[in-house]
């Protein structure tokens, strides 16, 4: 399971370029850094702020929104939610705060059914919940097999839906998230006319086990599906940095969202279950330094041979809610 020096160093050249054009500045406010997500045009924060379950275990509500407040008050202006996230609370939670703090926050939420009529229903009520007339984003949410491709391709899938609220700008731009199959997310990327995509980048190169390409180095969403995505101009962020938490300890957590971070992304998405995590967090992204392509290849390497076979089982089945 390990990585080819040649298989890397493609990458990595990609990357380097890829990074200079995402960086766009720091904000003059609050010290963040800011990158463009792509042919979106929008500046995002570095670290974005994540709201899945890590921002359900905030079970005192107003734990929950100190917590996003903090997190904004630093510099993070990239929100992401999603539907599935506790049926629709951490929708909730977000739109107690978007009713007077939506100016300036890049909002993005996901919807998991691949039917139009139920993601047209869903999100209508995902724009009450967030107490807003429109999403940033609105992401297909976790690409699964090539049945579930199919199920997002069909007539009356996710696709359509999507399109649809793209041109009624209730939804500014589109995406997908993935982070079971890179080789589907490639192909749908290569397929359809999306605007952003968010996928499992982590220094563990995780791929649900998918097969070694000709050169013998296994298949990574850095390795297949991110060329895709930058060829194409899209606004790319990361998620799983730490691969729900099974390489955190393996590594220093810093060097792990730095790995992260110095892939060319917008913006690496955590969840932050205590307020020091974000404290914490928010000091390494405005510290920010890209790791060397040796780094970047050492770390990965290491990380690779020793858990990315587990974490693809894992992950194989694993639903984000």
């Amino acid at each position: 399971m390990g990585i080819s020096r040649r298989s890397f160093l493609g990458t990595a050249a990609v990357g380097s370029l890829a990074g200079t054009a995402l960086h766009a500045g720091v904000d003059k406010k609050t010290g963040m850094p800011m990158r463009e997500l792509g042919k979106t045009g929008a500046r995002v924060s570095i670290l974005g702020f994540g709201c899945g379950s890590r921002f359900l275990m905030y079970k005192e509500e107003d734990k929950a929104l100190e917590a996003l407040t903090n997190a904004l008050d630093a510099g993070i202006n990239y929100v992401d939610t999603a539907f599935s996230y506790g049926d629709g609370e951490s929708e909730r939670r977000v739109g107690l705060l978007m009713k007077d703090r939506r100016q300036g926050i890049w909002l993005a939420t996901k919807i998991t059914p691949r039917k139009y009529d139920d993601i047209m229903r869903i999100f209508e009520g995902s724009l009450k919940r967030l107490q807003t007339d429109h999403v940033d984003l609105l992401h297909m949410h976790g690409l699964g097999n090539a049945d579930d491709l199919a199920a997002i391709e069909a007539p009356d899938g996710a696709l359509k839906a999507v399109y649809k609220l793209r041109d009624e700008k209730t939804a500014r731009f589109v995406g997908v998230t993935c982070h079971q199959d890179p080789t589907v997310l490639k192909t749908l990327l290569e397929r359809h006319d999306l605007d952003c995509t968010q996928m499992a980048l982590n220094a563990a190169r995780m791929g649900a086990g998918a097969p070694s390409n000709e050169r013998g180095a296994p298949v990574s969403f850095e390795t297949a599906a991110l060329p895709v995505a930058l060829r194409k101009k899209m606004g790319v962020t990361a998620m799983k940095v730490f691969a729900q938490e099974k390489i955190l300890g393996e590594a220093p957590t810093e060097q792990l969202m730095r790995y992260s971070m110095s892939l060319p992304v917008a913006s690496a998405i955590v969840g932050m279950p205590k307020l020091e995590h974000i404290s914490e967090n928010v000091r390494v992204a405005k510290a920010f330094k890209k790791l060397s392509d040796r780094d970047m290849r050492d770390l990965s390497g290491r990380m690779s041979q020793a858990h990315k076979a587990r974490i693809d089982a894992f992950f194989r089945d694993h639903q984000d809610a």
